[in-house]
């Protein structure tokens, strides 16, 4: 057995002291300064891109167009339509600050992903759940509700079975859904990387277990290569069901 190798409790992986405001409702700690830092990276990111635009893009412009086309081409326009354009700036700073929030936990120093705490994926979850629900009430009017209860094209009958589903589905599934697939691969995310470091640490001072150094080494610069795919899919994965969730309010027939 390796005395060494210890994994510690959930509780000093993703539960941070309080740092200031303790005991209040505002307190604020690691995940909290992230949450900022965050915000703060992505608008400076934008205004850096957009101060001195050139024609052909280069270094920030570059990356910050690159984004955003990729976002309207195909979340925007590609799920809403022409008219999804308009909706662009949005989920580009969606996918921007989810994708960000997430790559912090292979940052060295950093090492924490916010997004595994279900607060934040929470908090995105309930914001698109108030956008679709507000446009469906807005743009159906009573009609929104009837028609999520009482779909189109389906036999009377099954209404007695169908309606409480979809009502479910729409109004609680959603963004229960949404909030805990984000939640869920960034918490596995950091586990991964938690064990294999604490492995790789652990076999490094061993004795004669050192021989077995690069398997939990090389796995553990797998899971952080990983870890960026997973934090880009995740992100846009979010970006384009809260484009599918706002495009079926405003066009039911969809």
């Amino acid at each position: 057995m390796l005395a060494a190798f210890e994994v510690p409790p959930l509780s000093h992986l993703f539960v941070w002291d309080e740092l200031l405001l303790e005991g209040t409702p505002f307190a604020i700690n690691k995940t909290v300064l992230l949450v900022f830092l965050v915000s703060i990276l992505v608008i400076v990111f934008f205004i850096a891109a957009c101060r001195r635009q050139a024609l052909v893009p280069v270094g920030v412009q570059n990356a910050a167009e690159a984004g955003y086309h990729l976002i309207e081409e195909n979340v925007s326009v590609g799920v809403m339509g022409e008219e999804g354009k308009r909706w662009t700036p949005f989920l580009a700073t969606m996918f921007f600050w989810i994708f960000v929030l997430n790559i912090m936990g292979i940052i060295p120093g950093i090492q924490f992903p916010a997004a595994s705490r279900i607060g934040i994926p929470l908090y995105l979850a309930l914001q698109t759940w108030v956008i679709f629900v507000f446009l469906g009430f807005k743009h159906q009017g009573a009609k929104y509700l009837t028609t999520v209860m009482f779909p189109p094209g389906v036999p009377k009958v099954f209404y007695v079975l169908l309606t409480p589903i979809e009502l479910v589905s729409v109004f609680v599934i959603r963004p229960f859904s949404l909030a805990i697939r984000l939640f869920a691969n960034l918490m596995a995310g950091h586990l991964l990387l938690t064990v294999f470091a604490l492995m790789t640490a652990a076999f490094w001072t061993a004795k004669w277990y050192a021989v077995a150094l690069p398997l939990p080494l090389f796995m553990s610069i797998a899971i952080t290569a990983f870890e960026v795919l997973v934090a880009l899919l995740q992100a846009y994965i979010f970006t384009m069901l809260t484009a599918v969730y706002v495009d079926d309010s405003i066009h039911p027939a969809h």
